[in-house]
């Protein structure tokens, strides 16, 4: 029966309606909801009410959110109505709902939108875009949220919570481990974040989650939830997508634009009321660590090795997993929040912990990595291009090698055969991206496919992409053609035995071998700990595999004030768990604070200035240019000026494109804050460094770097230095440390010509120490072509005083000390052997991070009858140069030859 109202009444309802909106609205709500409830009770829904209840969810407003909520309350039965609705009514408009009531909603779900295969694997855009991927094929953003919806309400609310707090772990006598199996290292409260979620409450959703996860657009992408809490999901077929969830909610919030950067109120480096916090390395660990302390108002300074931030996850992760945009979102949070950072700064390098201390810091936190990657240590591995996986993937992500505009060189892989070693998410990193290059790419395991440690997604990801496993099989040899570069390796075959120590079957060789075509091999065999921090603090406790040791339920190291976490004390670790540490970290330092007002403006101030100090340009303050081809630069670098020891080098980057370059230090003065690095223009980027005008900065400069040398007293002996070119301004330092103990010392310097000579004037700097030291300072200058000095190599006058120590005749030799050109090294190495005089000879192959991350400085030498891997950046420079295998390690100095040609020819520096 339809009622007539008059106009009256109806002025008085449109009155009424005008006075209490929300009344009338709730009513309307209310009677719609009744007709759904009622609809949905009958247990079957119709094309017409589902596509209007479709448009109702669709419409975000309140009935809308109404809706979500009373959907997501309802019994499963029902939930199971609705699913069968959607899918057998709105299938054609949303292809993904074909077929989801099957299963549902245990074995079947709407999956985060994946690029096909095909489209992806020649470019670095992300693989997996999660639920806003689907607004790529057209659809609106309330589209994709309700996408996401759908995936909420597969969820139990489960009481137990396994997804959040894991499930317990016990030993043999049935007691509970320290950790739980699964769970959330980041203690995000799971069930109550889905929720919210299931009631259409996402921005109340993502503050949940930010209150415990600060960057969960960062470790929503590289979590391995199907080890946490997705592993633990009581949906064990298909779990919920919980790490797309995550993620969805910060990429929603930044579609909307409201998730960004807030300004603090007040700078807590000005307002200067709670103590100062140094965070070394801006990893995972590091800047959840930074952001929480920056945002409980401390004044916080991160430390960074590299020139550009984000640790791990910008030089190991490619972009088509983690786009570095996200962690520029991390870094510009942490900013806001008064967060300061200095790049280039090495710990155990550039300064101690105690230097932090004495600098202002009331507490220090490591993030530093782990580090050393691990090799083979079988023969053949000295070969060119058999590179770690982590310096393939920080010449590809960090320094962008593949691109054309970038001076670092790549080992040419296009149409190549490129096999990668191992089975790990750095493996599939390292296959999925050389792909990407154009290679032809196999993984090589010792096991099978599914006992590989890598998450199950990125190996499922490099087979769709046309990537090849070849199971069972592990590399026992690796063979070269004449010019030392990798052609072949054996394979050992093999089976699988009984469980190891990780429960997984044992890799056992059958005996049988076969010989496969190589073109770039690429080791992804995991790393050891790095021995920089723990060399440069010899009271630091640590594991027997090198890691840091924290306290029992604590993050604090064996040295007070100074805490640590992720694979710092883990060893190799997932970036959620290292965040985990930072976030406990934080929590702890926090707590452990007790200062008056007066000692934290002290601290902050002092803490201030050094941080000011590390943020300086590298800027050039002097330039000489001394021949045709060498230029002497004075460069203003304090903290390496302060820290630097004879034998040290220097990573120089000039330009943000250019390449990372080992330079031997040739002065250093601690009082003006500069450096001196004689660079002679052979290869472009040395040349393009030489063009470099007083007033110029380099875009980075990191160190010192490596071992100072081993200066002793030598009484009645001499110590003689063979350098050939410039390598005199590398021995400058070391003679003149061994000078300032009394050793008596003779320098023979060599050059090809009277014009290629320098620092040889009255007045400069060998001519200086001649005049200081007198007879305790012997000098010799050799020439090629016998324009200046004894005509010959430099070996030529050696080889008058080692016949003279072999004789008895004068001062014997305590020790050479050569470094110059690799040839001339060699030659040196090879006649003092008979002589058997100790000799060093200083190293700076090819590198690429120089801190020993990325093991590109390989050095073969032979240790007890065995053929053994040093690094020059960790164990040199200087190596003892009689236990080198020379024939090994020369042809290393020209792995890049023919791209270091074409890059000459395209800066003109050659002819074509």
């Amino acid at each position: 029966m339809t009622v007539s109202l008059s106009q009256s009444q109806r002025d008085l309802l449109m009155q009424k309606m005008e006075q209490d909106p929300q009344r009338f609205q709730q009513m309307v709500i209310d009677d719609s909801m009744q007709a759904i409830r009622q609809t949905m009770k009958n247990g079957k829904l119709n094309a017409a009410f589902t596509t209007k209840l479709w448009e109702l969810l669709l419409q975000d407003n309140d009935l809308s959110v109404s809706l979500q909520r009373y959907l997501w309350r309802i019994p499963l039965k029902q939930k199971r109505t609705f699913i069968q609705g959607i899918d057998q009514h709105l299938s054609d408009r949303y292809p993904m709902f074909k077929g989801l009531s099957e299963g549902w909603p245990g074995k079947n779900n709407i999956p985060p939108y994946v690029r096909p295969a095909e489209e992806r694997r020649r470019d670095f855009d992300l693989v997996t875009q999660g639920y806003l991927g689907y607004m790529g094929l057209g659809y609106s953003l309330r589209e994709v949220e309700l996408f996401v919806w759908l995936e909420v309400i597969r969820d139990k609310q489960c009481e137990d919570r396994p997804c959040e707090i894991g499930v317990p772990v016990c030993n043999d006598k049935g007691e509970e481990q320290a950790e739980s199996d699964g769970g959330c290292p980041v203690k995000i409260h799971i069930p109550e974040v889905l929720n919210l979620m299931g009631e259409g409450k996402l921005r109340a959703a993502f503050d949940l989650i930010r209150e415990a996860n600060p960057l969960p657009n960062m470790t929503g992408r590289v979590c391995p939830q199907e080890l946490q809490c997705q592993g633990v999901c009581t949906h064990n077929e298909r779990p919920i997508e919980i790490g797309q969830l995550e993620w969805f909610l910060p990429q929603r919030e930044r579609e909307l634009g409201t998730d960004l950067p807030q300004e603090c109120m007040v700078n807590p480096w000005v307002a200067a009321n709670k103590p100062p916090i140094a965070i070394i390395g801006s990893g995972p660990s590091g800047l959840i660590n930074a952001y929480l302390l920056a945002s409980a108002g401390h004044p916080v300074t991160v430390f960074e090795a590299f020139h550009a931030l984000g640790g791990v996850l910008r030089y190991g992760i490619p972009e088509f997993r983690l786009p570095n945009q996200l962690i520029d979102d991390v870094v510009a949070k942490i900013k806001a929040l008064g967060g300061q950072f200095v790049t280039n700064y090495i710990a155990g390098k550039t300064a101690t912990f105690a230097d932090l201390k004495r600098a202002g810091f009331a507490r220090v936190f490591v993030g530093t990595g782990a580090g050393l990657p691990r090799f083979m240590n079988v023969p053949g591995e000295h070969l060119n291009n058999i590179m770690s996986a982590n310096e393939f993937l920080t010449r590809v992500n960090l320094m962008q090698a593949h691109k054309d505009d970038y001076e670092t060189p790549l080992p040419d892989v296009d149409g190549k055969e490129v096999v990668i070693i191992g089975g790990g998410n750095t493996a599939m990193d390292a296959a999925r991206t050389a792909c990407r290059l154009g290679a032809n790419v196999t993984i090589v395991y010792r096991r099978t496919k599914d006992q590989m440690p890598a998450r199950v997604e990125e190996l499922h990801h490099a087979l769709e992409e046309g990537i090849v496993v070849k199971e069972l099989c592990s590399p026992s040899e690796f063979h070269g053609d004449k010019n030392h570069v990798l052609s072949s390796a054996t394979l050992d075959l093999m089976t699988l035995g009984e469980p190891d120590a990780s429960g997984r079957c044992r890799p056992q060789r059958t005996g049988e071998t076969e010989r496969m075509k190589i073109d770039l091999a690429i080791m992804a065999l995991g790393n050891d700990s790095n021995p920089i921090v723990k060399d440069a603090e010899p009271q630091l406790e640590t594991s027997k595999w090198g890691t840091l040791v924290v306290k029992k339920d604590s993050q604090e190291t064996s040295l007070a004030g100074i805490y640590s976490g992720g694979d710092a004390t883990r060893g190799g670790s997932t970036a959620i768990k290292a965040a985990g540490d930072g976030q406990a970290a934080a929590k702890e330092i926090i707590k452990s604070l007790d200062f008056n007002p007066k000692e934290i403006q002290t601290m902050v101030a002092a803490a201030k200035a050094y941080t000011d100090i590390g943020q300086m340009p590298s800027k050039i303050v002097g330039r000489r240019q001394l021949t045709d081809e060498i230029v002497e630069f004075t460069i203003n670098a304090p903290f390496i000026a302060r820290s630097a020891k004879a034998g040290q080098f220097v990573r120089v980057l000039a330009t943000e494109k250019g390449e990372l370059i080992p330079l031997t230090l040739a002065d250093w003065d601690a009082d003006k804050g500069t450096i001196v690095l004689v660079i002679q223009g052979l290869g472009s980027s040395s040349n393009l460094i030489n063009q470099m005008q007083e007033g110029d900065c380099f875009t980075a400069i990191a160190g010192p770097l490596g071992q100072p040398s081993h200066v002793k007293q030598h009484e009645e002996k001499r110590v003689v230095f063979a350098a050939g070119g410039v390598g005199l301004p590398a021995v400058h330092p070391i003679m003149r440390a061994h000078l300032e103990l009394g050793n008596k010392v003779t320098l023979i310097s060599g050059f090809r010509g009277i014009e290629q000579r320098f620092w040889t004037d009255e007045g400069d700097k060998v001519e200086v120490l001649r005049a200081q030291y007198g007879e305790q300072f012997e000098v010799i200058y050799a020439s090629n072509d016998g324009s200046f000095g004894i005509k010959g190599f430099v070996t030529t006058p050696l080889e008058g005083m080692l016949e003279n120590h072999r004789d008895g005749k004068g001062e014997p030799i305590a020790e050479v000390v050569t470094i110059g050109p690799p040839m001339m090294m060699r030659a040196v190495s090879d006649q003092t052997l008979g002589y058997k005089v100790p000799t060093v000879a200083s190293l700076n192959a090819i590198m690429v991070d120089a801190t020993g991350m990325c093991g590109a400085c390989m050095v073969p030498v032979m240790e007890n009858g065995k053929l053994v891997r040093k690094h020059a950046c960790i164990d040199g420079p200087e190596i003892d140069s009689h236990i080198i295998d020379w024939d090994k390690l020369l042809p290393r100095f020209n792995q890049f030859k023919t791209q270091e040609r074409r890059s000459q020819i395209k800066h003109k520096f050659i002819e074509e």
